[in-house]
């Protein structure tokens, strides 16, 4: 499976089949995390914990994972940059499981009073953030079917509602080279579909920007841009990221937040 399968074809997974990961997909997965590419930099913490055959787990008020025995526990430091590298690197962690046949959902939540309000005593240097399953998924229910509906899973912007060449009143040319990298990053998942992502296309650079619609704005966004720069890379354009001292192009609503240099 290629990665713009991946992006294509993930969804999140809330029931699995009941059995744990292999201890191969425990040596693949934690590879990837140690081997993984962070453009960014900040401080985050991204562990795989087995936690052993119990039917159900309740992060929360979230719902209910079914069958799950293994979960990726992530944290990360309160700054802008920290919050952007997690998003971008642990989606990179969930499209290699998905590649593997795991799937994976991810979950942000306080998780007091939950399966996993321990769980923070397994993070060096930081508090437990978001959780995630990882496993064979087992076959859809109609409650996942239910749980996909609720929070629009299935559905997303318009292309030129985010995307932008110049200004935010031109929509992209049809041509125009990244626009199949900016569809990635338009199927990539986000905290109740917010899709906080904004994006401005000058000639060879790809201004950032996004919108504060919660407080995982800057987390999905950087989900969002993992999808675009994994794109960009499987076409052989591997670009640079950096943080411009301006904002490129003032916007009321929307907020710079890195700008991608392409080849």
């Amino acid at each position: 499976m290629t990665i713009i399968e991946a992006i294509e074809t993930r969804r999140s997974v809330r029931s699995y089949d009941g059995a744990g990961i292999t201890d191969a997909e425990k040596r693949a997965i934690e590879s990837a995390i140690s081997d993984i590419y962070n453009p960014f930099g900040g401080s985050f913490t991204i562990k795989l914990k087995s936690f052993g055959n119990k039917e159900t787990y309740k992060p929360s008020t979230y719902g209910i994972i079914r069958g799950a025995q293994d979960f990726f526990l992530v944290g990360y430091a309160d700054d802008k940059l920290s919050e952007l590298a997690t998003g971008f690197c642990f989606e990179k962690i969930v499209l290699k499981s998905w590649q593997m046949g795991l799937g994976t959902c991810w979950i942000a939540a306080t998780f007091k009073g939950s399966d996993f309000e321990k769980g923070e005593y397994l993070l060096t240097g930081h508090s437990l953030k978001i959780i995630s399953p990882v496993g064979v998924p087992a076959k859809k229910s109609l409650i996942e079917k239910i749980s996909r509906f609720a929070v629009g899973s299935d559905k997303r912007k318009p292309f030129d509602k985010m995307f932008f060449y110049k200004n935010f009143n031109t929509p992209i040319p049809e041509n125009n080279k990244y626009r199949m990298a900016l569809e990635m990053l338009r199927m990539a998942p986000s905290s109740t579909n917010s899709q906080p992502w904004r994006v401005l296309v000058d000639n060879n650079t790809v201004h950032f920007y996004y919108s504060e619609k919660g407080s995982l704005s800057i987390l999905d966004t950087g989900i969002g841009i993992c999808h675009f720069y994994e794109t960009e890379k499987y076409n052989g354009r591997e670009g640079k990221f950096v943080t411009l001292p301006n904002t490129p192009v003032v916007h009321e609503r929307w907020k710079y937040l890195v700008t991608y240099i392409g080849k």
